[in-house]
């Protein structure tokens, strides 16, 4: 059968999504049948006009707020019956449209204090619509539409207005549930953030800015793996900045940016056990692990330019040091590990050489919860101290929405389950509090504090939280409220809560190993390359916990 195809496939799918509520509309302005724009109805319009929404500038330029109910990726359609101008039909009207992540952001103007824009993904526009059309517009991320009919003595005949949903049509194969709904919650909405971002590639966010960084995408990988199993998406996001990124040249100019990139690799073969692609990468992965090498001092210094974390902690110089040095040594650890998998020994001696340099140096975490965790985690600093003196400093003060998921991490390795069973519920509940829908790019929990949500207007005494707060290139609107390296509680939940630890390549050998916190019974599943693993833990009244699992017969399972 012959082809029909003519260009590059778009993985993606579009489905089309109805207003939830009318969050708000000009007062005087002129409108007829507005309510009508939420019922489900087809978008296709004929000729004949029936019920229409009309929307009249009689002049008050007439403004209507949608909220689409949740974050989506894409952009809003207008089916049009017909324009008038001046009493007389007219092929055209001109229309205001602004996306919104927030309530507020959606009544913005360009630029101020709030710093709106329409940077990467332009979300503030006038535009022409047609008379009998189907009228698009918009490619970014957005709950909120609000729309403006801006000529005078004018009026359009409204059939439907729709958000049109961008996304890739995966299965969600993993799950979380547990005594805990708040918890809950939290695994879905991290699942919902990535599943946004899984676009072209693996972005950082969907409204900006909707590119790949390989630092963002470790947490996003995690969750990858614990919610959608062992989608292609990751290793085409891996080989499109590797592709991209000729050494010496670092990945998205940051060194520590290279090391994620070996620590994913690592990961991901861990989950896949896919040695053909891991064959792809040796020869780039042994060259990088020799150009770190290189910038490695005998004290165990080193000179690698441009060290980052993540924004939150770049004013403590003390504790992005300390950070670097820990990742450094967990991603040269890592690679070595894949080139003895390889056959490349020569190589791995070079590496462990590196580490034994690099472990010779003692850095101070400057009270960073970042640089803590990350010394923990690479075993410079016992785990059990790292968090008795500055992780559970203050609870969720500090931390980062990137690096929340090492600092749980490095809770876990100290055996405080139900310290990070409280971070998280007080940290990324934070944003749900405000109604968030997805994780945010960046959060501090002194935020929340007379905040109003951001699915509202903000009423008077209250704070605007999308546009007062934010730091560096995220100031106010410009703020990304879908970005995913915040969804960090997915992965750990399972990892840890769940209990499913992954012990051989491609997940031929999981341990089982729940630990409950304060939870009462957890059941959920993990997808593996052979399918899924479906657990259930009880705690008993004397404490310990009863397992149960359904797994593939590929899978061996230590419980």
């Amino acid at each position: 059968m012959k082809s029909m195809s003519i260009g590059k496939r778009d993985h993606r799918i579009r489905e089309y999504v109805t207003p939830k509520r009318i969050v708000w509309k000009t007062a005087d302005a002129a409108f007829e049948n507005e309510e009508l724009l939420l019922q489900d109805k087809d978008s296709q319009v004929l000729i004949t006009p029936d019920n229409p929404v009309i929307i009249r500038n009689d002049g008050i330029t007439p403004g209507i707020l949608l909220d689409f109910g949740l974050e989506l990726h894409g952009g809003i359609q207008l089916a049009i019956w017909n324009c008038v101008k001046k009493g007389e039909l007219t092929k055209r009207a001109k229309v205001r449209v602004r996306f919104g992540e927030s309530v507020m952001e959606a009544m913005s103007e360009i630029g101020g204090e709030t710093n709106a824009t329409n940077d990467h993904a332009i979300r503030d526009q006038i535009l022409d619509i047609s008379f009998l059309g189907m009228n698009e517009f918009g490619n970014t991320g957005f709950r909120f539409v609000r729309i403006d009919l801006l000529e005078e003595d004018c009026f359009i005949q409204v059939n439907t207005i729709k958000a049109i949903f961008y996304h890739r049509y995966l299965p969600l194969k993993g799950s979380f549930n547990s005594s805990d709904p708040l918890l809950n919650q939290i695994w879905d909405t991290g699942a919902y953030t990535v599943y946004l971002n899984m676009q072209d590639y693996i972005w950082d966010g969907i409204k900006r800015d909707r590119m790949v960084w390989i630092g963002d995408m470790h947490p996003e990988v995690a969750t990858i793996q614990a919610a959608f199993g062992p989608e292609k998406i990751v290793p085409q996001s891996l080989d499109f900045v590797r592709d991209r990124t000729t050494l010496p040249d670092w990945m998205n100019t940051f060194p520590s940016y290279s090391a994620w990139w070996m620590i994913i690799q690592h990961d991901w073969y861990m989950y896949t056990g896919d040695k053909a692609y891991l064959n792809e990468q040796k020869g780039y992965l042994i060259a990088l692990l020799d150009q770190m090498g290189s910038h490695i001092k005998n004290n165990g210094t080193n000179t690698m330019p441009n060290p980052f974390l993540d924004w939150p902690t770049v004013h403590n110089k003390n504790g992005v040091h300390a950070g670097v040095h820990a990742l450094f040594i967990l991603a040269i650890e890592k690679a070595t590990h894949l080139i003895k998998i390889l056959g490349d020994f020569s190589a791995a001696e070079r590496g462990e050489s590196y580490l034994k340099k690099l472990t010779k140096y003692k850095p101070n975490h400057g009270n960073s919860k970042q640089a803590g965790a990350l010394l923990a985690l690479s075993g410079q600093e016992e785990a059990l101290q790292i968090n008795e003196n500055v992780l559970s400093k203050a609870g969720a003060k500090g931390v980062s929405t990137f690096y929340g998921y090492y600092i749980l991490q490095a809770k876990a390795l100290a055996k405080d389950v139900s310290g990070a069973l409280d971070l998280i519920r007080e940290y990324w509940g934070g944003m749900l509090s405000l109604g968030a829908t997805t994780f945010w790019e960046d959060f501090d929990i002194d935020w929340l504090q007379n905040a109003a949500r951001i699915d509202q207007l903000t009423p008077k005494g209250k704070i605007d939280v999308h546009g007062t707060y934010g730091d560096h290139c995220y100031v106010g609107y410009r703020h990304s409220l879908c970005h995913g390296w915040a969804s960090g509680p997915t992965a750990w939940l399972s990892q840890h809560i769940l209990g499913i630890k992954i012990n051989e390549p491609g997940c031929k050998v999981i341990e089982i190993t729940p630990s409950l916190g304060d939870l009462e019974w957890v059941e959920g599943s993990f997808p593996t390359p052979y399918g899924t693993i479906k657990v259930k833990h009880y705690k008993q009244k004397d404490g310990s916990i009863e397992t149960s699992y359904e797994a593939p017969t590929e899978v061996e399972i230590i419980n």
